[in-house]
């Protein structure tokens, strides 16, 4: 007689369950891939903002119109640097200063949206959110918690704040 080769129940049976709990344990590490790269592109966007600010805040102190605010000033003479319209040396929040200190793309085939500006509180200054469109071609914001606030300072000497919301990404 020959000797079957093969796995008893009982194997089959530690192997499944063995593989069920590795499932249970590193599924949820993966199941937020998609959220957390939206918040990672968000951080992307901080980055390049800050940077481009860094740039405009230097040619506005070249240029002495680092106390200059576009709020007080008409639009056609409000205080630019290189083109971008500055609030006390930093980008205004605007969505065509934004996109003239960016050079990113917020056309309708872009990745990106900038919504309206939102008027100043009495401790910040203006604001404009910035987030991932819902879809190719659309213009609206993919979600109102998962964004970047960009505020431009209220006065000269402020600094510009850059505040993620990413709790639903």
């Amino acid at each position: 007689m020959k000797k079957q080769q093969g796995f008893t129940l009982i194997e089959l049976v530690v192997v499944i369950i063995i593989l069920g709990i590795l499932a249970v344990v590193a599924a949820p590490k993966f199941i937020n891939l998609q959220g957390d790269a939206r918040a990672s592109t968000l951080k992307g966007m901080q980055a390049a903002l800050q940077g481009a600010n860094t740039l405009v805040h230097s040619k506005s102190l070249i240029a002495g119109t680092e106390k200059l605010s576009s709020a007080v000033t008409k639009p056609a003479t409000a205080p630019t640097a290189d083109g971008v319209a500055i609030n006390y040396g930093y980008v205004d929040a605007t969505p065509e200063a934004i996109k003239a200190a960016l050079g990113a793309d917020f056309t309708a085939n872009g990745d990106w949206v900038v919504g309206n500006k939102i008027v100043a509180t009495s401790d910040k200054g203006a604001s404009i959110d910035i987030a991932q469109k819902d879809a190719p071609g659309s213009t609206k914001l993919s979600s109102s918690t998962c964004k970047l606030t960009y505020t431009a300072p209220l006065k000269a000497g402020d600094q510009p704040d850059y505040v993620i919301t990413a709790t639903k990404c």
